[in-house]
């Protein structure tokens, strides 16, 4: 796999650049790979932080107490005996360090789709599903974001990931288990689970309709790095489906799922450039909606 294309975004109060320090601190081959501030934001100013979690990239932002973590969106981790001979002990291990002033969703047992899983929600509020797998062929990478639909949007994970599919290159279906009857509240024929890839990345979906009192928000956005203005314009039409959530390069889909559809060449300048080229380019990116990357190179370079 090339680059990561599309990168979870977590958005904390304050503790971006501590969350960073402790997940890389408990994840294998893990390291923050940029810290860069932005002044005189609507928050005040605010670290932005790209950290690597075993070869999978993630960005966070000090953005404010705006929006907090639920389990809408969670990451899988797969603990694969066939690649790992403590794979087991290694799961159990990670589920300790997560769980430290956090709170189970799922309690780490075996269920009838693994021999040991647990769904945790750790001290920030993100939430982790660990899983042993049983690999039989289905290479899947050891951490995969999952989307949950709830409420409104309950049985649209089919439709969604269809969509999904859809708009993104390199993509593709993988599994798709469904509820049978007698599993209600669940609907028969939604999704009980199906993982599918885009640009080369997994994610997962399930239904939901259980009574949840949470849906998808902007604490955890799906950041797409466009290598042109071609692109960003490309996904934009693709995927806002709501004008009034439309600022920053952020967007909402009609599924309620918050995306940010981001230059490339814009996380080179945040890393490399001055701190004054820094705060041009935030005073001119927070009175854009969609991202003008040649309005952006210019108060870059100071023109």
């Amino acid at each position: 796999m090339g680059e990561q294309k599309i990168v979870p975004h977590l958005w904390f109060d304050h503790q971006a650049q501590e969350a960073a320090q402790f997940y890389t601190s408990i994840f294998p081959d893990s390291k923050v790979t940029s810290t860069s501030t932005v002044h005189d934001t609507p928050s005040g100013d605010s670290d932005i932080v790209t950290f690597n979690l075993s070869g999978f990239s993630f960005m966070a932002i000090n953005g404010g107490p705006h929006f907090q973590f639920n389990p809408s969106i969670s990451f899988f981790v797969h603990f694969d005996p066939a690649k790992d001979d403590n794979a087991r002990e290694n799961l159990d291990e990670l589920w300790e360090k997560l769980s430290e002033d956090g709170a189970t969703l799922m309690p780490l047992q075996e269920y009838p789709f693994s021999k040991r899983y647990g769904w945790i929600q750790d001290k920030y509020g993100l939430t982790w599903q660990l899983m042993l797998t049983n690999s039989d062929g289905k290479n899947r990478p050891f951490i995969v974001p999952s989307l949950m639909y709830v409420q409104d949007v309950c049985g649209k994970a089919e439709e969604a990931s269809n969509f999904y599919l859809s708009v993104f290159n390199d993509a593709k279906r993988g599994e798709i288990a469904r509820y049978p009857a007698g599993m209600e509240p669940e609907k028969e024929g939604t999704v009980m689970f199906t993982d599918f890839l885009l640009e080369q990345q997994w994610f997962a979906a399930m239904d939901s309709a259980q009574s949840h009192n949470f849906k998808f928000n902007e604490a955890v956005s799906l950041l797409v790095q466009c290598e042109d203005q071609k692109e960003i314009d490309y996904y934009w039409e693709k995927l806002s489906s709501e004008p009034k959530a439309e600022q920053c390069g952020w967007l909402k889909d009609k599924y309620g799922v918050s995306w940010q559809i981001w230059p490339k060449v814009m996380g080179k300048m945040m890393a490399n450039g001055t701190q004054e080229q820094i705060d041009r380019i935030t005073k001119a990116f927070l009175q854009m909606k969609k991202f003008d990357i040649g309005k952006l190179e210019k108060e870059y370079k100071g023109k």
